[in-house]
């Protein structure tokens, strides 16, 4: 990327270098957001987790990035954005060692769990630290467009990834890979990347992290609880204490000179339609991602690897769009860019229904393409508005803001559609608590297997029409939300309230 012989000066060299140390981050977060797709039928066969179990591995480490990052990147803006993502890389590889050799689900979910901690400080921090190595707006559009493309891509080819060392390796490859690049980004980020710090911003309200913890986690044990074993006193009661903890922590950032949410936020441009957007579409991502590896190994029979492969044009077609995202918004307008995304990613979820149990290779590819286009250029949207709202100094909280929004939607896409599907999968008949099980169990019987898999690809349906819903009941919201934010930028400049945010940043030099 980078010509020692063409003249371009040491500190523009150092900025590109340090963007590359950055990328390292969000590969290994986006990544371990999705890696876990394929592995987890090999999984269960050593570890034998229970089905609530399966889902908390996959979803705790979106849960605690979810509740975390906001509070993370606040926390960076400030004692430092370099020190919190080094530190937070440490502690991210040394909980990935941990899930390698865990020897019990509960020690996986633990370790996945602390993955989650070290995680919620790499995104804000690497994000944000843009702004500081990159004054130029120009090519700030451009680091933003490759972040992004790295972070959609590589969430797009963690089951990718996975496939592969699952191929050749134990079940723990896929944790520990994370070992010797966290150890490359500890060495590369201590001597390229700058430190930043808000010396004007108060105290971090420590009230405000325990409410928004402790008000997010019983919200998202509620939903799983009432979709994996039905409703109860209990679950109700549970999801009524986080809604009340959630609704005063609301309360209480209003109050704040100093707010651990920023909720002013909501009111600029099309931050919304951004931070809904974000969790809309990981929601659908997430769920149809996770449902549909499993379909291609125990309902399509295809190996592992096989599986993996598959999965390549999709993973190719996002990082691409990504790249170009920027430019996207520019040639037609932000919010109309961000109706198109989601209404093409609805698309192509749709699409995804002409899979079956006798077949549906042609339309799973067609499927996830299309849909890989609107995730590509909603996610590199999402990363520019949010980036372009507030001034350098507090880019950090409300990038902090943007990821918990991707992470949170990653983890219901999990625990809702995922929890969905196996609820419509029960219910067809006399079987185990998951496909894989219920093959491990009667595969030997055919009218069986053959009842589980039919009964399986029902519940993947259902999911992917709930997640192609949503999108395109976001997309309707886009448009309307876009509008009116416009007129209301229209009325009061004075606001900085701009309708569109990345537009604005592409015509100050470039689209990313």
């Amino acid at each position: 990327m980078i010509d020692i012989d063409t003249g371009v000066p040491a500190t523009a060299r150092r900025a590109w270098l340090g963007l590359l140390a950055l990328i390292l981050p969000v590969l290994l977060v986006s990544m371990d957001m999705s890696v876990l797709y394929l592995a987890m039928p090999t999984l269960t066969e050593h570890l034998d987790p229970d089905a609530t179990q399966e889902l908390w591995i996959l979803d705790i480490y979106g849960f605690l990035l979810a509740g975390l990052l906001v509070t993370m990147g606040n926390l960076g803006d400030r004692i430092g954005r370099r020190n919190i993502l080094l530190t937070g890389a440490a502690i991210f590889g040394v909980a990935s060692a941990l899930a390698a050799f865990s020897p019990t689900a509960g020690v996986l979910i633990a370790a996945r769990a602390l993955m989650g901690v070290g995680g919620a400080t790499l995104l804000p921090s690497s994000l944000s630290l843009i702004s500081s190595l990159f004054p130029d707006a120009r090519r700030r559009a451009m680091a933003i467009g490759i972040w992004t493309a790295f972070f959609a891509g590589g969430s797009a080819v963690g089951p990718l990834i996975g496939g592969m060392l699952l191929h050749q390796f134990w079940w723990g490859s896929v944790f520990l890979i994370n070992v010797p690049v966290v150890l490359v980004l500890l060495v590369l980020g201590a001597f390229v990347l700058p430190e930043h710090r808000a010396g004007t911003r108060g105290p971090l309200d420590l009230l405000s992290v325990a409410m928004s913890i402790a008000g997010i986690l019983p919200v998202i044990y509620a939903i799983k609880h009432a979709a994996t074993e039905g409703i109860d006193v209990v679950t109700v009661l549970i999801g009524l204490v986080g809604l009340g903890i959630l609704v005063a922590f609301v309360r209480r950032q209003r109050h704040l000179a100093e707010p651990l949410l920023d909720l002013s936020l909501f009111r600029r441009g099309l931050f919304p339609v951004a931070i809904g957007s974000a969790t809309v579409g990981m929601m659908s991502l997430a769920g149809a991602s996770y449902l549909t590896s499993t379909y291609l190994q125990l309902v399509a029979g295809r190996d592992v690897l096989s599986a993996a492969l598959l999965g390549i044009p999709a993973a190719a077609v996002v990082f691409v769009v990504s790249m170009g995202g920027g430019r996207v918004g520019r040639w037609i307008g932000t919010r109309a860019a961000f109706v198109f995304a989601l209404g093409a990613a609805a698309v192509g979820n749709l699409l995804l229904f002409g899979l079956g149990v006798d077949g549906g290779i042609g339309w799973y590819l067609a499927g996830t393409i299309v849909a890989g286009i609107g995730y590509g250029i909603m996610f590199t949207l999402v990363s520019e508005v949010a980036v372009s709202a507030v001034p350098p100094e507090r880019a950090g909280s409300a990038v902090g803001i943007s990821e918990t929004s991707f992470e949170l939607g990653n983890g219901l896409g999990l625990s809702l559609l995922g929890s969905l599907a196996a609820l419509v999968f029960r219910s067809g008949g006399s079987f185990a608590s998951t496909l894989g099980q219920t093959l491990g169990q009667d595969g030997g019987d055919g009218a069986i297997v053959r009842a589980a898999r039919e009964s399986f690809v029902n519940g993947m349906h259902v999911a992917i029409i709930v997640g192609a819903a949503l999108l395109a009941l976001m997309a309707v919201a886009a448009g309307f939300v876009g509008r009116r934010s416009s007129g209301a930028a229209g009325a009061d400049r004075s606001t900085d309230d701009a309708p569109d945010p990345v537009v604005r940043c592409a015509d100050r030099g470039g689209g990313g």
